[in-house]
């Protein structure tokens, strides 16, 4: 089964930076894509970015380019905040997707992790 935890979630001010790390475990295939995606109060889940294992390549949601990177070794992917702002702050989730244009609302839950929350203050 597979399994998934985040961490690195946290308080920061606004232009600050933040690390998050996602775990998968129990994958019994050689490519998949993980994604990280955000869910903030009275709002919807959105996918924020994702990697694709079989090369490496990525997306990102257009709000966070040029600020977020995503990378992954093996089964660990990162996700690097940079110059973090008010409407970043949300709840962060990993998930893992059989490729990065899946619909991740269709993944069960044992595909996502549990959350981590990110609040940045201005």
């Amino acid at each position: 089964e597979v399994h998934v935890v985040e961490s690195g979630g946290g308080s920061v001010q606004a232009g600050e930076s933040l690390r998050l790390s996602c775990k998968a475990s129990g994958l019994t295939f050689d490519f998949y894509a993980i994604g990280w995606w955000r869910q903030a109060p009275g709002k919807e889940r959105e996918g924020v970015a994702c990697i694709a294992s079989s090369d490496g390549s990525t997306v990102y949601k257009d709000s966070v380019k040029g600020r977020f990177t995503i990378s992954s070794e093996h089964a660990t992917t990162d996700l690097q905040m940079d110059s973090l702002k008010v409407e970043d702050t949300a709840v962060y989730y990993c998930v893992v997707l059989g490729d990065c244009y899946s619909d991740a609302r269709l993944m069960s839950e044992n595909y996502w992790g549990q959350g981590t929350q990110v609040t940045v203050s201005s």
